[in-house]
């Protein structure tokens, strides 16, 4: 058994990686500075007050006085010319044109600017006088499983998943062809079929300790909840990267170039990056693509790792999106088995 194709090139594939610091910082290194980054800048602290531009002129400071009174508000004073371009520019919500009645100059594609409008003209109207009918009493509610870095942290794992799967098979192919070491595998009794299933054998080898260095430090250091099962979580990512590495088998299958993989690499995850809910849900892009969206791979891992992970699904409920990972997987494998060229 030791002596079979598979085997020898999957502890072939072993070795190469660990002789690549390259590899080990992309695979195990990288994810958790994006972590860190993403968790420091998205923490729960809670919202910052949302910038108002108040042009300057009669009326300006009573309004500039009335904003600030509201703390979810940070008025400032701008002449007219550069109050708009600070509006332009993001360093603003809303800008407040004082008069009898004012002007609210505002984005109405922007929902912080939405949000801001109702906010400044609620912080005017009691500055002039307006009268609230009822206080309500507010009750606030945090639960882990509800910020973003939940939301994130999964996400990521997905996201890390399938640039490992994909560019660390394509490019070690496309290596090995390009310096004719491929070629040289014609005249051995190997079949294509052993040499495709050892790269994906080698990948799964580093996939555990990737797993656990993304999970184990959102889970130790953000308190990033694992409510439902592990052997679930285990499941979910060995099936998507393996759909992962089959689809970056197909891709290098007879990609000549480093830089004719890297295009084509591109091309096939770029729609994932964008589409697939690893910083913002799916749901905001239109209905219309919604059936492509959700049909996407990494979609697919994500919204299984997610329920999973937030909401303590089982086997039943990500069934659907097992079935998608896995059906990626297989159909990509057996197309780059029969696509696949030695040189």
């Amino acid at each position: 058994m030791r002596d079979h194709p598979i085997v020898q090139l999957t502890l072939a594939k072993i070795r190469l990686m660990w002789r690549e610091p390259e590899a080990i910082f992309w695979i195990f290194v990288f994810p958790v500075l994006l972590t860190v980054a993403l968790g420091i800048a998205f923490r729960s602290s809670g919202p910052a007050p949302m910038g108002v531009g108040v042009e300057a002129g009669p009326g300006a400071a009573e309004a500039t006085k009335a904003l600030a009174a509201d703390p979810l508000l940070k008025p400032s004073t701008y002449p007219p010319a550069e109050a708009t371009k600070a509006l332009a520019a993001g360093k603003v919500a809303i800008v407040v044109v004082p008069g009898n009645p004012p002007s609210y100059r505002f984005d109405p594609t922007r929902e912080d600017s939405r949000l801001a409008r109702l906010a400044v003209d609620s912080a005017l109207q009691r500055g002039a006088g307006r009268g609230d009918a009822f206080s309500a009493r507010d009750e606030h509610l945090t639960e882990k499983g509800s910020r973003y870095i939940d939301f994130l942290v999964p996400g990521l794992l997905g996201m890390n998943l399938m640039g490992t799967g994909m560019w660390g098979i394509g490019f070690g192919i496309v290596v090995a062809r390009s310096k004719g070491l491929l070629k040289r595998y014609v005249a051995s009794p190997m079949k294509r079929s052993h040499y495709l299933l050892a790269q994906m054998a080698g990948r799964l080898i580093f996939l555990v300790l990737e797993v656990v260095v993304i999970l184990g430090f959102g889970h130790w250091v953000f308190d990033v909840p694992l409510r439902g099962s592990l052997a679930l979580i285990a499941s979910l990512c060995l099936v998507g990267s393996l759909a992962f590495a089959g689809l970056g088998l197909l891709v290098a299958s007879r990609a000549q170039t480093i830089e004719g993989v890297s295009g084509l690499m591109n091309f096939v995850m770029l729609p994932m990056w964008l589409a697939s809910g690893v910083f913002f849900s799916p749901s905001r892009f239109p209905d219309l693509v919604q059936p492509f969206v959700q049909a996407l791979p990494l979609t697919a891992l994500n919204d299984a790792l997610r329920a999973v992970m937030l909401e303590g699904a089982g086997w039943t409920a990500v069934a659907g999106e097992l079935g998608i990972l896995a059906a990626w997987g297989i159909v990509a494998f057996l197309a780059a088995v029969r696509l696949f060229r030695w040189q």
